[in-house]
């Protein structure tokens, strides 16, 4: 395989490093901003947190267009922009308004790249390697996740603003010597330039004239300009359907309340424990984990890794919840919901019989996301969209995602108080008990096909619909038939 492929896919992954990068920003960041006495309140401080999500649902709609109208390509260039103006913001202007619209900006860089990076490597890859470079996703937002962390133990809220700020520009500059898709090349009717785009990524060697073909045929089939009607044939509707849920299962499982209050949740179940250690284990857990998935997306498939690790997640929430029952007596009744706890609260010590308990559940717990429901629901949603409608489609997703996600991190402190700690978590695992069951039923195996495939594969299922109907109506079955209608293959 020609290097060039892997270099593309690298520097397209640092939009996923950046998404994490900011994502844990507010964790090293906000101690150091309320000893300089930039907040006031707690309210202040949840809200820096949840203006990320506010920004991306902006960004999501924002990046479908640019990748539909603009190109992959740029779109992953136009990304860097929200993120250097952002921390740009935040380094430099040390007032409230200021930091929230510099959050409020990485939030859009942040829903943009969670849209245009799956988008433009799985157009980029080969059937074989696409799940292997698409999962790189959730392996690079860890890293990013990882590296804000271990930088803040050193460094202050600005300059860790300056650091995102220089990974973002040199994502925007080295995208800049990057290839568009060819499919996008092909949906705009340059089919040398995608010819050519081709060959740089699989070789000399490589006879790309059939995969052109396959692209080409495809993207023909259906009429030159995309249009808003096609939303309603089941051709496209139905696989939109399946991302969007896959996008709510993703965040109503309640891995960004976890990741965002990582820190609360630890000091109240394991006082003994430095919060700030144990969001470092647990995110080298999580970069562990996903490159064991990354290794593997490719050779057990997609729908097997989400089933095992949603069971995994089902099972560690639910430990989480009975360790909370079991000791919510112990803490006075101190919930999670008391966000300004401190070492200095006065809370009796948890038993250490059950501290491993904790410490266990949520290492299982987010290291089961990261094996599967990190990256592999965007590889899905990557794959089953049609090309022509991925841009305007895509951005549906996301944005649901991001507003899921929204709601999931504010509203968590008041869930803890209305369903107590351990009926948060035992609703947590509930949901990714039904993500299981949905997967199971509902998701397609895509390991191995090309979009093309994948592509004919719903096409197919809408055909087969409509002769069943005309069987249904006649009383028969439809002339020129020759036997049962065979079900889909998955």
């Amino acid at each position: 395989m020609n290097k060039n492929l892997y270099v593309a896919a690298f520097v397209a992954l640092l939009g996923p490093a950046m998404m994490g990068y900011t994502m844990a920003y507010t964790s090293p960041a906000i101690p150091d901003m309320e000893s300089r006495e930039l907040f006031k309140t707690t309210d202040q401080i949840s809200w820096f947190g949840s203006l990320l999500a506010v920004g991306a649902i902006v960004g999501g709609p924002i990046a479908g267009f640019c990748v539909h109208n603009l190109g992959r390509k740029y779109a992953m260039m136009l990304c860097s922009l929200p993120f250097v103006v952002g921390y740009g913001l935040i380094a430099s202007i040390d007032n409230l308004a200021t930091l929230y619209t510099g959050r409020i900006l990485t939030g859009i860089g942040t829903g943009m790249a969670s849209l245009t990076t799956p988008v433009y490597i799985a157009e980029l890859s080969r059937p074989d390697l696409r799940g292997m470079l698409v999962g790189g996703f959730q392996l690079f937002l860890c890293v990013g996740i990882l590296l804000v962390n271990a930088l803040g133990i050193s460094l202050s809220y600005v300059w860790l603003a300056a650091v995102g700020c220089a990974i973002s520009t040199l994502l925007g500059v080295l995208m800049m010597f990057m290839p568009e898709t060819p499919h996008y090349c092909i949906m705009k009717h340059k089919m040398n330039k995608a010819l050519s785009v081709l060959t740089l990524l699989r070789g000399g060697e490589y006879n790309v004239n059939h995969e052109y073909k396959d692209i080409a045929d495809d993207i023909r089939s259906k009429s030159d300009d995309f249009q808003c009607k096609e939303f309603f044939k089941p051709n496209l509707y139905i696989p939109l359907v399946i991302s969007v849920i896959l996008m709510m299962f993703v965040q109503f499982s309640g891995i960004n309340a976890v990741g965002f209050y990582t820190v609360t949740i630890f000091q109240k179940s394991s006082p003994s424990v430095d919060g700030n250690v144990a969001v470092v284990i647990v995110t080298a857990a999580q970069v562990v984990a996903t490159i064991v998935s990354v290794l593997l997306i490719d050779r057990i498939g997609r729908k097997i890794l989400l089933i095992m690790a949603g069971m995994g997640m089902c099972l560690s929430a639910s430990a989480f919840g009975l360790y909370y029952k079991l000791t919510e007596n112990t803490a006075n009744g101190t919930s999670i919901n008391d966000v300004n706890y401190t070492e200095s609260t006065s809370i009796p010590p948890i038993s250490s019989d059950l501290t491993w308990l904790s410490l266990t559940s949520v290492i299982v717990y987010t290291s089961s996301f990261s094996f599967a429901w990190g990256a592999v629901p965007l590889v899905v949603v990557s794959e089953i969209l049609p090309t022509r409608a991925k841009g305007p489609a895509s951005a549906i997703a996301i944005t649901v995602a991001w507003l899921s996600a929204f709601v999931v991190t504010k509203e968590f402190f008041k869930m803890s108080v209305v369903m107590s700690d351990a009926g948060v978590f035992w609703f947590f695992g509930g949901v990714c008990l039904l993500s299981v069951i949905f997967v199971a039923l509902c998701v397609p195996e895509t390991k191995g096909r090309s979009l093309e495939e994948i592509s004919k594969h719903f096409q197919r299922n809408l055909k087969r619909a409509r002769a069943a109907s005309s069987v249904g109506k006649s009383g028969g079955p439809p002339r020129g038939a020759r036997g049962n209608i065979p079900g889909a293959q998955t």
